[in-house]
């Protein structure tokens, strides 16, 4: 069983920055590809963007290319997505998820687990 932690959340102002990250245990890091989905209440948890297992191949959803930038340490067990120049919308609860398959999903169903989510909110 894999487990799936993230951290790195908060409350920052429009233009700022943050780094979240994501703790994989139970199983390598390596053996998965991995993603970062985010959902606002009372809407649809959305990609945005994922990684292959090497961390060589990535896809981003367009409304992030350019400020957010997401990278893995597998040595560390680690996912990492870089957020600059947040905007207001870009407000949600942030997850984490891994799928033992090679293609990078963009959908839900594309992942077998998930962690437990960590709140961002971009505010004055």
């Amino acid at each position: 069983q894999v487990q799936l932690v993230e951290s790195g959340g908060g409350v920052v102002q429009p233009g700022n920055s943050l780094r979240l990250s994501c703790i994989v245990s139970g199983r390598p890091a390596s053996k998965y590809t991995m993603a970062w989905f985010r959902q606002d209440p009372g809407k649809d948890r959305e990609f945005v963007v994922g990684i292959n297992w090497i961390g060589d191949s990535t896809y981003y959803t367009d409304s992030v290319k350019g400020r957010f930038t997401i990278s893995r340490d597998n040595a560390k067990n680690t996912l990492y997505l870089q957020m600059n120049n947040l905007k207001p919308e870009d407000t949600a609860d942030y997850y984490c998820a891994a799928s033992p398959r090679l293609r990078i999903g963009n959908t839900q169903s594309a992942y077998d687990y998930w962690g437990q989510g960590t709140q961002v909110t971009v505010s004055l």
